[in-house]
This record gives C-alpha cells, sequence and structure tokens, in this order.
C-alpha cells in the first residue's frame, strides 16, 4: 500500500513536473505568437506609412506636372499676347491694324493646332449634343433634319475631352 501511496504520489509528481514542462512550452509557444503579431503590426504601420509618403509624393508630382504644363503653354501664348499689345497701339484705320489681327487669328489658329486642339460644330453638319449646345432652333427646307444651320459660338476639343460644346443653331 506505501509502494501504492509512493507511486501514486511520484506519478502526481510527474505530472505536476510535466504540467510545468508543458506550461512553459505554452508559454514559450504564446511569446512566439505574441511577437509575430507585433512584427506583423510594425510591418502593416511602415506599409501604412510608406503608402501614405507615396500619395503625397505623387500628389506634388502631380501638381509639378500640371504646374510644368501651364507653363508651356503660357509660353506659347505670349507672342500672341504681345502682338494684341503692339495691334491695340496701332490706328484701328489702318490697313497694317486689319492686317495685325488677321496675323493674331492665325497665330491662335496654329497655336491650336500645335496643341492637338480641333474645332468642334460648323454649319452643316449634324448635332450632336456630345459636342453641341443647342441654343436656338429653326424651320427651314434648306437643311436637313437636325442639321447645325448656324454656329454662335465655337467649339473645342482636345483628343476626346470636350474643352467647350459649340452653341449652335438646329433646324427642323
Amino acid at each position: 500500500m506505501e509502494d501504492e501511496k509512493k507511486l501514486n504520489n511520484s506519478t502526481e509528481e510527474e505530472k505536476s513536473e510535466g504540467k510545468k514542462v508543458k506550461k512553459p512550452k505554452k508559454d514559450a509557444e504564446m511569446q512566439k505568437l505574441k511577437d509575430e503579431l507585433e512584427k506583423s503590426k510594425e510591418q502593416l504601420l511602415r506599409t501604412a506609412a510608406e503608402f501614405d509618403n507615396y500619395k503625397k509624393r505623387t500628389d506634388r508630382e502631380r501638381a509639378g506636372i500640371a504646374e510644368y504644363a501651364k507653363c508651356e503653354v503660357i509660353k506659347k501664348l505670349l507672342p500672341i499676347f504681345d502682338n494684341i499689345d503692339r495691334a491695340s497701339a496701332a490706328d484701328s484705320e489702318s490697313e497694317d491694324y486689319i492686317k495685325g489681327i488677321e496675323m493674331i487669328i492665325k497665330q491662335f489658329s496654329g497655336l491650336g493646332e500645335s496643341l492637338g486642339i480641333e474645332e468642334i460644330g460648323k454649319a452643316g453638319d449634324q448635332f450632336d449634343p456630345n459636342y453641341h449646345e443647342a441654343v436656338m432652333h429653326i424651320e427651314d427646307e434648306a437643311f436637313g433634319e437636325n442639321e447645325i444651320a448656324e454656329v454662335l459660338q465655337k467649339g473645342y476639343k482636345l483628343g476626346d475631352t470636350v474643352i467647350r460644346a459649340a452653341m449652335v443653331k438646329v433646324a427642323n
């Protein structure tokens, strides 16, 4: 009986020792998981910070590109502004004045072409609400159905983007 008690006690000690051995194992696993969690959190925070920096950098670059593009267009406009100043100083009744105005119009047209700007809305074209704004409607047998009779204000587009719709008078 004493042998059984010793056996039971030793088994309980072994069990308790076994539990102690298992418990540190669980603590080590828990610590490992906590460390991995902290590492993941840190990595997530770094990634979020990098993404935020990326957004700020691309916004600055986009603003810089837009400013550069504006400057390039303004550089191309400056000679035309200079000619307008010269024309305004000239006598408006002279032939040189009229030639100067014609040259300015030609410069503007050339600038538009070099920038890829196209004029939209010509008399005789079919009315398209994507490119034209109908401000008047007339009945005239000389024109077809939904045909532009007159352009009141020219429209322009750059590529597929409408800069300004043409104001037109539409027939029938």
